[in-house]
């Protein structure tokens, strides 16, 4: 039996998940979850094979859930967002899958099949994007950019991220130039369509 875990915000969208993967004989899922934080907490009790998780969720990201659980549980990204930067930074953080969730339902168990197996699930289209325009952000410059884009003044980005107000003016800096943006908001949104943020 295949032990799953669904990480996803909308809960009509969870439900439905856990719905397709239960009518599988050898599929169960043993816990579901709302937010980032929640689903590492169950992930950490349940240790389950597979985490299937979106990417942009409350409290923790799918990408940052992927980097907690990598080492006990094989994680596949189920998400909206086709965007190579996204696929690139998924498998960096160690998923071993990669679906869009206007698949087709019969993929979603024979990929969480294949990657309990320990293979890799990921759409052949969107895998040849991933490495045609590489990521020119550093972590922190990504961080900081982030908080900016969801509204965050320099001096609030400076008190969570314990920095200078200088020192994020500085990372902004950095990224609006490396985007070829006017201003923060559009160096933000640049990096957010590529799947950088």
């Amino acid at each position: 039996m295949i032990r799953v875990v669904i990480a996803e915000d909308q809960a009509m969208v969870l439900g439905a998940l856990a719905a397709l993967l239960e009518i599988e004989g050898d599929i169960e899922v043993v816990g579901r979850a709302q937010n980032g934080e929640e689903a590492l907490a169950i992930c950490q009790r349940e240790k389950p094979d597979v985490l299937l998780t979106d990417v942009e969720m409350p409290r923790m990201t799918g990408l940052e859930l992927a980097n907690a659980v990598r080492k006990t549980t094989r994680v596949i990204i189920l998400t909206t967002f086709a965007r190579g930067g996204y696929l690139r930074r998924a498998l960096e953080a160690g998923a071993s899958g990669y679906l869009l969730k206007d698949s087709p339902a019969e993929q979603l168990a024979n990929a969480v099949r294949r990657v309990a197996l320990g293979g890799r699930v990921i759409d052949p289209e969107l895998a040849a994007e991933a490495w045609s325009e590489p990521d020119p952000l550093t972590d922190r410059e990504r961080q900081v950019l982030r908080m900016a884009g969801e509204g965050e003044s320099s001096a609030d980005i400076a008190s969570t991220l314990n920095l200078s107000e200088g020192t994020v003016r500085n990372y902004l800096s950095e990224a609006i130039n490396k985007l070829g943006a006017a201003n923060r908001v559009e160096a933000a949104r640049i990096a957010r369509e590529k799947g950088w943020l």
